[in-house]
């Protein structure tokens, strides 16, 4: 069927925002729509005989091989308990501050992206450990929940990331400069969210009852256990990190070596069986399971949005335009975070890097700068509503009492500073190219 551009771009998404609102899980929903838009726009019966094959295409790719080790990497450690372990050796550290548990969230998770790189694994174990406890003690559930899924963002731009080595590689850009780069970003939000959370609970005492935290502020030995049952575990990110800077391995290779070395880690804690790694086998196949779902069915509706000829005529309008450097940049962030809120990173940069590139030549923007700036705004997609994946990860984790609306209220103060940050970048770069320019 022929179709005017914008009439096939209501239709699709316009669709799939009916199916969410209507109940329908993220996954089918898509799948819906896919079944819908290649009947419109494909020849009917002869289009839906190739879907199940596009299906497979989209989720047979080496390049998600990272995505699933380093997730099984976060669930070895979760499942011996050492996860714990570290997240324990943290909480001591923080003594009566306001909100002081979102602030252990906050420090764990940034510990933790570092060792796993996957954005969903981090949000699900800090969900997982984390939320039961803020709520237990009386935290006002908003705060408790932003606190996790912003953290859990992070694990986009610090080391190891998938997605970096992913973008850095579609691009053919320096997957070196680009791994540095996100670590000042990724840091500095870090710093951002405690200070939020400090300032609301110190002006609303009663989303961080006092009392709660009472008990766990003057342990002993705190610094002792923080180098027993943190700093080894960063080691395991020297691996990863270290052998991709320094070209031992391949991102596949590393993410491989990550697994290597938090078994051997949990090994030497002595908390390793073969019970113990089934256990993490089974939950690391069940969260993968649940992202090729989501990526089987993001990935054929970004192909449906080209096959209609809606991503085309979007992308082609925005490309003819003469546009300035800051004018172009500024374009680019609202255009992923508009895709943001209804596909996956990866189809985002499959389907956008081929019109980004050409647009970056044409208005003299920096191939690192605009890479981390595509990184940052992908990783702030996570949490924009309607259908931001780490919101949907913080529904499967969270208590069934706990609806989405309150959710989306919970990841809003996050997403103003994760823009915040993001604006810092594209007005000051030096935030994010200063590392990759001392360590050339």
């Amino acid at each position: 069927m022929i179709m005017e551009w914008y009439m096939a771009l209501a239709l699709l998404i316009g669709a799939v925002i009916l199916l969410m609102f209507a109940g329908a899980w993220v996954a089918f929903a898509f799948f819906a729509v896919n079944i819908l838009g290649v009947f419109v726009f494909l020849r009917g019966e002869i289009g839906l005989s190739s879907m199940p094959m596009e299906f497979v295409l989209s989720i047979t790719k080496f390049s998600f091989v990272p995505v699933a080790l380093f997730i099984l990497m976060g669930e070895i450690m979760l499942q011996t308990g050492v996860a714990y372990r570290a997240i324990r050796a943290i909480d001591p550290l923080i003594r009566k501050l306001p909100g002081r548990l979102s602030i252990v969230s906050v420090a764990s998770g940034t510990v933790f992206s570092a060792l796993t790189g996957s954005t969903i694994a981090n949000t699900a174990i800090m969900g997982k450990v984390m939320l039961p406890e803020q709520l237990s003690r009386g935290y006002s559930p908003t705060l408790a929940m932003g606190s996790i899924m912003a953290v859990g963002g992070i694990a986009m731009l610090i080391p190891p990331s998938a997605l970096a080595v992913l973008l850095a590689s579609l691009a053919e850009g320096s997957i070196k400069d680009l791994l540095l780069a996100g670590v000042i970003p990724g840091l500095l939000m870090a710093v951002l969210f405690v200070a939020y959370i400090v300032i609301r609970c110190w002006l609303n005492p009663s989303l961080s009852p006092a009392g709660s935290d009472a008990e766990v502020a003057d342990q002993p030995s705190a610094w002792k256990g923080f180098f027993t049952d943190v700093v080894p575990l960063l080691m395991i990110f020297g691996v990863v990190v270290g052998s991709i800077i320094f070209k031992i391995a391949t991102p596949e290779e590393s993410a491989a070596l990550g697994c290597i070395a938090a078994t051997i880690a949990c090994l030497c804690y002595r908390q390793l069986d073969l019970k113990t790694m089934m256990k993490a086998l089974r939950e690391t196949a069940k969260v993968n399971t649940m992202i090729l779902f989501v990526i089987a069915g993001s990935a054929t509706f970004s192909q449906v949005l080209q096959i209609s000829g809606a991503t085309g005529g979007f992308l082609r309008l925005i490309s003819m335009w003469d546009l300035s450097t800051l004018t172009a940049l500024l374009l680019i962030i609202v255009v992923l975070l508009i895709l943001g809120a209804f596909m996956d990173q990866v189809s985002m940069m499959l389907l956008t890097l081929p019109f980004f590139l050409p647009l970056a030549a044409s208005s003299d923007i920096n191939l690192l700068v605009l890479l981390i700036v595509m990184l940052v705004a992908l990783e702030i997609s996570l949490l924009t509503p309607p259908f931001g994946l780490l919101l949907f990860v913080m529904q499967g984790v969270a208590p069934n009492w706990i609806k989405l609306g309150m959710i989306y209220r919970a990841a809003l103060p996050f997403l103003g500073i994760e823009l915040f940050v993001l604006g810092l970048i594209v007005f000051w770069p030096m935030v994010a190219t200063w590392l990759p320019i001392t360590f050339k």
